[in-house]
């Protein structure tokens, strides 16, 4: 039996799955020029009682703002890796919102890469 203590700090996870954009970013030239799909998500670990006894957005994380951060990021960007683009998203997510932790996951479904079927993924924790 798992006991909590009063000083315990809850582990809830808000989750935004698939945030897809077009844009411009990867390695090749090419893909710097046509664009492509990128898929992103984020789970920020945050302390939900609060949000959940008052049934306000202003006591959570407002999950369109986060949208709109990744969005400008991925959108305004400039990387050649989706490890670079993945760190950039989690850190601003850190700066801006009240988690205190991030999992970020940064997909290109369609990788100019012979034999990926199913696309790559990067996906990285970060923390206050």
């Amino acid at each position: 039996m798992v006991q909590i203590s009063s000083e315990t700090v809850p582990e809830d996870i808000i989750k935004i799955k698939n945030m897809t954009f077009h844009a411009y970013h990867g390695v090749w030239d090419e893909e710097r020029e046509i664009g492509q799909r990128f898929e992103v998500d984020a789970e920020l670990k945050v302390d939900a009682q609060e949000a959940a006894k008052l049934d306000k957005l202003t006591a959570t994380v407002d999950l369109y703002a986060v949208f709109e951060v990744v969005e400008q990021i991925i959108l305004n960007g400039k990387f050649l890796l989706l490890e670079t683009m993945a760190e950039k998203v989690a850190q601003a997510i850190l700066e801006k919102f009240s988690a205190s932790e991030v999992l970020v996951r940064v997909r290109k479904p369609h990788a100019p890469i012979r034999g990926i079927q199913d696309g790559i993924e990067v996906e990285i924790v970060r923390s206050r």
